[in-house]
């Protein structure tokens, strides 16, 4: 169907989506969350700081299990920002995107040190805090301190494309969406309605399988009555994911330690530990030895991982070298870590694929 409005189409809503219709369907049908107040509970800022944080571009199915542990590491901002980053690394590894824990740390000491260990209470304060971008800014807003503010994640974006057929892709359309969503925010109980926005595309309005009939804006929904709910969002074709090798450089001494090295805290996996590597490039290395961290009897294992990232996908062929136990580390970045110790390291995901393979 081609983008016409929706009055040349005819499939203007028979009424406007109503807020309180919506609040009352979340009511009955919240979700319980570990970070999320019980009715009639003040939300702990701390708290919805630190799981929308988590949340980006991570389920809540793998966030859970990382929320409590966090807090029982450190149960308030002030704890956290007290922790030494490297700490917060570890305890984040797996999560992925790893800036976050980074931003975690920092923004964490900025609320202790420079706030007084108060969060700001509007989406302009909230977006001068380190990590914390337009969404997470109105989400913590919202629900945090009641503030009238958009929160739109890919839920909310998919519940509104829907609700009322917008059929320019994302993210053309993140705008006109956000407007839509800001224009429907009551002047009370905003937190509540974001949340129940979210709930809704979770739950109902989902990206595969929809339940219109249960939905509490079925009536209202301009998709469904044009029979294109199930197509939208619309979104751009994306372009095929450049492929990127290298080599990593499983070095042991003697005694079973195994070398580790910190990334620089700037670009990809930034203030991680890492099985040391060549540079990821379109080709293969043309010598990589050349950029091994030590000098040594190198060898090719014959075993390779491959991990894809947002932007690009990687392939590491894995060379090996066994070292004295006395053996010196390289450099001031890296260390030598007990195989048994390797799972506390604070080794994103693409690393810890090498660990499997080499243990």
């Amino acid at each position: 169907m081609s983008p016409r409005t929706m009055a040349e189409q005819g499939l203007s809503p028979k009424r406007e989506p109503e807020s309180g219709r919506l609040l009352a369907w979340y009511d009955r049908h919240r979700r319980a969350l570990p970070w999320r107040a019980a009715p009639g509970e003040s939300p702990n800022p701390y708290h919805v700081w630190l799981s929308e944080i988590m949340l980006q571009q991570t389920t809540v199915a793998t966030v859970g299990t990382y929320y409590r542990k966090f807090l029982d590491l450190w149960p308030t901002v002030e704890a956290l920002a007290a922790a030494p980053r490297e700490d917060v690394l570890k305890a984040w590894a797996g999560l992925g995107y790893y800036a976050r824990a980074r931003n975690l740390h920092a923004c964490a000491r900025m609320v202790a040190e420079e706030l007084g260990g108060r969060f700001p209470d509007t989406e302009e304060g909230l977006r001068a805090l380190p990590g914390v971008g337009p969404y997470t800014a109105g989400a913590i807003a919202a629900i945090a301190f009641d503030r009238r503010a958009a929160a739109v994640d890919g839920n909310v974006e998919r519940v509104m494309a829907r609700l009322y057929a917008i059929e320019a892709p994302l993210p053309d359309a993140k705008p006109e969406i956000r407007e839509k969503t800001l224009a429907l925010v009551p002047q009370e109980r905003a937190g509540d309605f974001a949340q129940a926005l979210m709930d809704l595309g979770a739950t109902i309005c989902t990206p595969k399988r929809l339940n219109c009939m249960i939905c509490p804006w079925t009536d209202e929904c301009a998709g469904r009555r044009a029979g294109i709910a199930d197509e939208l969002p619309r979104k751009r074709e994306k372009a095929e994911r450049p492929h990127r090798k290298g080599v990593a450089f499983w070095v042991e001494r003697d005694d079973g330690a195994v070398l580790l090295r910190e990334r620089p805290d700037k670009g990809l996996l930034g203030g991680m530990m890492e099985v040391p590597s060549t540079g990821w490039t379109t080709g293969s290395p043309s010598d990589p030895a050349a950029e091994a961290p030590l000098k040594a009897a190198w060898r090719r294992t014959g075993r390779r991982i491959e991990h894809t990232f947002t932007h690009f996908h990687v392939e590491l062929d894995i060379w090996s070298a066994q070292v004295p136990a006395h053996a010196d580390v390289p450099d001031r970045r890296a260390r030598w870590v007990k195989r048994e110790d390797l799972a506390g390291e604070a080794l994103p995901s693409v690393m810890r694929k090498i660990v499997a393979v080499m243990s």
